[in-house]
C-alpha cells in the first residue's frame, strides 16, 4: 500500500503528540508499506518526524487551508497513487482522488463555541461532510465516540475506538541533579499543585483557581502546605481575562503562576515534582496529561465525567468539574492522607501501562489495509493467506 499522513500540526500540543508518535511507531515496526508524509519541513525536522525507515518520504506542503491547498493535494496524491490519506484530527471535507480515513479527537470546539456565526456554521457543516465521506473514522476514546454518533450522527459501525498512549519521554523520571536544576531556574521551592494544559472554556481552570483559593484558606496554619503554589503550564494568562478576574477576585495574584508552554524535559520536572496534579475538565476527547503526570508518580485529581473516567479508571480521586467546593475537598484529601497517595501512585504507573503506541498502530494498520482493500495486518502476518 501507499499510505500518505498529513502531518503538518506536528508541533501542536495533543494533536502533535498524536502524529509523532503515529509515524514513529508505523516507521518501527511496518517496513512493508510506502508512507508519504506531507507537511512543512521545517516543522517536521524540528519534531524529530523524520523517519530513519527507507519507505517514508517527507513532501512539502503547507501553508493556510484553501482552494489551491487542497488542489495541490489531490495532484500529489494522483502523482504517487496513493491507496489511503489519513488525516490526524478533525478537519474541512478534503478534495482528494483516493478514501481516507480520519482521526478524531474531539468536538469541543464545536460544542463550547461561544460565538457560533455565520463563517463557524458553514464550518460545522463542511467537518460533518468529511467526518460522513470518511472511510473510517478513529476515535481516541469511547466518550469521542459517543460524541460523534450524537453530535454528528456516525454509524457506530464506521467508528473505530484507536486510543492514544503517553510519550516515551514521560515513561520514566528524570535523575534528581535534573529535576533540582531546573525548579532553581525557575524560582520553584515551595509545594505546588500542578495544571497542564490550555485554557480553553471547556479546560474548566477559573474554578480550579477557586478550588485552590479554597484549599489554600483550609491549609494557611499548616506547616509544609501554608505555602502551597498552583503552577499552570501552557497558555499566558494575559491571553485571558477570565483566569486574570479569577485570581484577581480570590485574591491569588502571589499564589498562583502562569509559566506559559515549557520543553518536554522540564515539563517532565513539574510532572514529577508536584504535590497533586489537578485536573477538572468539563470536556476531554482522550486527556494526556492525567497518564502523563501518573507516569511521573504523580496523584491525580480529575473529572468524572467525558472520557477522564476511562483514562484513569481507579487510579485517580474523579470529581464533579462544575463543583468548586468537591475540587478542593479532593486536593485536600490528597495532601493530607499518605495512605491515599501511595495507592493513587501505585495505581497510576499500572494505569499508564494500559495505554500503547504499539497497540494502537496495529488498529490503524489494518483500517489502513480494509480501506485500501487488502488484508488486515494480522491476515498478511499469516503464512496460510494468500492475497490477491
Amino acid at each position: 500500500m501507499k499510505i500518505a499522513i498529513d502531518i503538518r500540526r506536528i508541533q501542536d500540543f495533543g494533536i502533535g503528540t498524536y502524529i509523532r508518535n503515529l509515524v514513529k511507531t508505523l516507521a518501527a515496526r511496518d517496513f512493508e508499506n510506502e508512507y508519504i508524509l506531507f507537511g512543512e519541513l521545517e516543522k517536521a525536522a524540528a519534531a524529530g518526524a523524520i523517519p530513519g525507515n527507507e519507505n517514508f518520504r517527507l513532501i512539502h506542503w503547507g501553508g493556510h487551508d484553501g482552494l489551491r491547498m487542497h488542489l495541490e493535494l489531490y495532484r500529489l496524491l494522483q502523482n504517487h497513487a496513493v491507496d489511503v490519506l489519513h488525516i490526524p484530527h478533525l478537519h474541512l471535507a478534503p478534495l482528494v482522488p483516493c478514501k481516507y480515513v480520519m482521526t478524531v479527537h474531539d468536538v469541543a470546539d464545536f460544542v463550547y463555541d461561544s460565538k457560533r456565526g455565520f463563517k463557524q456554521n458553514i464550518r460545522w457543516r463542511l467537518v460533518q461532510r468529511a467526518v460522513r465521506q470518511a472511510h473510517r473514522i478513529l476515535a481516541v476514546s469511547n466518550a469521542t465516540k459517543r460524541d460523534l454518533e450524537d453530535l454528528l450522527q456516525v454509524p457506530s459501525s464506521r467508528i473505530t475506538v484507536v486510543e492514544n498512549a503517553i510519550d516515551e519521554r514521560f515513561i520514566h523520571p528524570c535523575p534528581e541533579e535534573d529535576k533540582l536544576r531546573a525548579l532553581e531556574r525557575y524560582s520553584v521551592d515551595d509545594p505546588f499543585l500542578l495544571y497542564v494544559g490550555s485554557a480553553k472554556p471547556q479546560k474548566n481552570v477559573p474554578r480550579l483557581i477557586e478550588a485552590f483559593a479554597a484549599v489554600k484558606s483550609r491549609l494557611r496554619e499548616h506547616p509544609v502546605y501554608r505555602n502551597l503554589r498552583l503552577l499552570i503550564i501552557g497558555d499566558e494568562i494575559s491571553e485571558h481575562s477570565d483566569l486574570r478576574r479569577a485570581v484577581l477576585r480570590t485574591r491569588m495574584q502571589h499564589e498562583v503562576r502562569f509559566l506559559g508552554f515549557v520543553p518536554v524535559d522540564i515539563l517532565r520536572v513539574f510532572y514529577q515534582s508536584a504535590e497533586v496534579f489537578v485536573f477538572p475538565s468539563l470536556h476531554e476527547g482522550f486527556g494526556l496529561p492525567p497518564l502523563e503526570a501518573m507516569a511521573q508518580g504523580t496523584p491525580v485529581v480529575t473529572s468524572n465525567v467525558s472520557s477522564l473516567p476511562e483514562v484513569v479508571g481507579d487510579a485517580a480521586v474523579l470529581v464533579n468539574p462544575e463543583n468548586v467546593f468537591e475540587i478542593a475537598r479532593a486536593i485536600e484529601q490528597v495532601l493530607l492522607d499518605p495512605d491515599l497517595r501511595a495507592k493513587l501512585c501505585a495505581k497510576g504507573r499500572r494505569q499508564v501501562e494500559r495505554f500503547s503506541w504499539d497497540r494502537s498502530v496495529s488498529k490503524v494498520l489494518d483500517i489502513y489495509a480494509e480501506a485500501a482493500g487488502h488484508a488486515s495486518a494480522a491476515d498478511m502476518a499469516s503464512p496460510m493467506t494468500t492475497v490477491d
